[in-house]
């Protein structure tokens, strides 16, 4: 698929006098200073908080990680209460954490669960707004209030219990020696704290933010999740010629002429034809609009042959090289840098580099990329340095795509600039993400972010 198809939808619209700016814009979002994933790194708690917690009633260890009652109460607010350092992480599908009782002590009044930053420190997890909890003396979930409700078993000495947040379904879901005893409805989108307390004599607890491995499969869990979310998705009901007329637009639309030819030649006799184009107010043929040529620039970018693609678009279009410092010419300048180094002929490279690249370094939005590729000339070996995503075969996709638009806008019959950028398909899946994002930012901005890069990769490796 081409490399336009998988980017975030956050990426800012080109500007109206430079359509191809798009693809510069992709051009430095594929670098690895750019990664998407380094935006859901979130702290995670990795031990107990030792500055916010009811400290006279429990005698914390010290590495931090298991808490004792060490006297008798005197009164029902005498608990042992204690957060972890962090808040549970929300950009995930599911956050979780156990105990281990050591000792179930008097009166087993172990409590587990989640509280936020300003619950009152001497109370039960669920006992105060904003806060649930799982006790083991009754086996009663609280939920923002004193009075507990059935919920499962008991549990003391010996008993692994754990406790859990389900960004899917906004749940908190709890265990027992590795089983699932339920899950509620968590109402509260605040930030939310891994809590455990001990109220009664000798009571003690340990407690694992995964630094050793879960009685619980927490990753099993995951999975079917996962396939929940799927299995929903497979539900809804889609005609299959309207996926036949989306792939087939989006070959239209890059220039795939051959692929295109054999695609509907295996589905003439099975897809009923319709045409998304004649649906959106456009007619087939602006989509088909100088295909052979498209197809034949595409290759010759493809296979990194930039002077001769140069050369053509110098013949066939010559309006789209007019101007030699539109992204464009960047585009394929910087391409013909990039293949000169990767063939070892740096000298060329160097001299190419001072006529063609030069103009672009002190122009806005070009030095930096101008700069990455200045530098692959530092590196014995340039593609295993951190520069070495510029000589991936995906850069060459985004030069290609950039052609490809640029001679659909010569279409003397073309209205829309955006579908000039993206084909059908393309656009469809960014109305996707927008929706997937809009969805999360109602749950608090809770639960996994939404990455289509990340959703056809995993597709790719599940056939494998």
């Amino acid at each position: 698929m081409s490399s336009t198809t998988t980017t975030n939808s956050s990426n800012s619209a080109p500007p109206a006098q430079d359509p191809a700016s798009y693809f510069v814009d992709l051009l430095r979002h594929s670098s690895p200073w750019a990664a998407e994933d380094s935006h859901d790194r979130e702290d995670e708690p990795t031990e107990l908080n030792t500055l916010n917690s009811s400290g006279g009633f429990l005698v914390v260890s010290t590495d931090k990680l298991s808490v004792k009652y060490a006297s008798v109460n005197l009164h029902g607010h005498d608990v042992g209460v204690i957060q972890a350092n962090k808040p549970a992480p929300v950009k995930r599908l599911v956050y979780y954490f156990e105990i281990f009782v050591k000792s179930g002590g008097a009166k087993g009044q172990i409590a587990i669960g989640f509280t936020n930053e300003s619950f009152k420190m001497r109370r039960q997890p669920g006992w105060e707004a904003n806060s649930c909890g799982y006790h083991g003396d009754d086996g009663h979930l609280y939920r923002g209030q004193g009075k507990g409700e059935p919920f499962g078993p008991t549990y003391t000495t010996n008993d692994t219990v754990g406790a859990g947040i389900n960004y899917a379904s906004q749940e908190f879901f709890f265990t027992k020696n590795g089983v699932v005893v339920g899950a509620v409805y968590k109402e509260t989108k605040a930030p939310l704290f891994p809590t455990v307390a001990v109220h009664s004599q000798n009571e003690e607890v340990e407690v694992n933010f995964g630094q050793r491995p879960f009685a619980f499969d927490i990753k099993e869990y995951e999975m079917q999740e996962s396939m929940k979310q799927q299995t929903a998705i497979g539900k809804i009901s889609v005609p299959p010629n309207v996926s036949y007329e989306l792939v087939r637009s989006y070959l239209q639309h890059y220039g795939y002429e051959d692929t295109l030819n054999a695609f509907d030649l295996a589905s003439k006799s099975t897809v009923p034809p319709i045409y998304i184009a004649q649906e959106n107010g456009s007619d087939e043929q602006d989509i088909l609009f100088a295909l052979t040529q498209r197809k034949t620039l595409r290759q010759l970018i493809r296979n990194g042959e930039i002077d001769e693609a140069m050369s053509k678009l110098r013949e066939w279009y010559p309006q789209i090289l007019q101007d030699e410092k539109s992204a464009t010419c960047f585009l394929l300048h910087s391409q013909k840098f990039i293949e000169l180094v990767r063939v070892g002929a740096l000298e060329e490279a160097v001299k190419y580099g001072r006529i063609e690249l030069a103009r672009f370094f002190d122009y806005p939005g070009f030095e930096s990329l101008v700069q990455d590729c200045v530098a692959l000339l530092a590196f014995e070996h340039p593609q295993e340095s951190s520069f070495g995503y510029l000589l991936d075969d995906s850069q060459r996709e985004i030069v290609a795509d950039a052609v490809n638009a640029m001679i659909l806008l010569t279409n003397p019959n073309v209205k829309d600039l955006q579908g000039c950028l993206r084909s059908h398909l393309e656009r469809l899946l960014r109305q996707l993400t927008v929706c997937c994002l809009e969805r999360r930012s109602l749950n608090g901005d809770q639960g996994e972010a939404f990455h289509l890069r990340r959703i056809l990769n995993s597709g790719k490796k599940a056939k494998c």
